[in-house]
């Protein structure tokens, strides 16, 4: 398993869009994804679970990621979060 704390570095924070992208990425690996925020542990498969987070730009959170891809994963999902679209 890896974790990693991420900012939001995406303008407009985790919003409907940027969710749609997040979660397409997400679903590229094998791993189990989890997105974790105050205390409040969701899915980064699941678009209904990352809309509850209501992620604004700034934000930081703990990714983890456990399985064949875990690194991979990591990898990709915190240069999204990075790009600043």
């Amino acid at each position: 398993m890896v974790t990693k704390n991420m900012t939001i570095e995406i303008k407009t924070g985790l919003e409907a869009r940027p969710v749609a992208v997040f979660v397409q990425i997400a679903s590229q690996f094998e791993s189990s994804i989890y997105v974790e925020h105050d205390s409040k542990k969701v899915n980064a498969k699941s678009i209904m679970g990352m809309m509850t987070l209501g992620l604004p730009a700034g934000e930081k959170v703990t990714v983890s990621a456990d399985g064949a891809d875990e690194e991979d994963a990591i990898k990709k999902i915190e240069d999204y979060l990075n790009s600043n679209e």
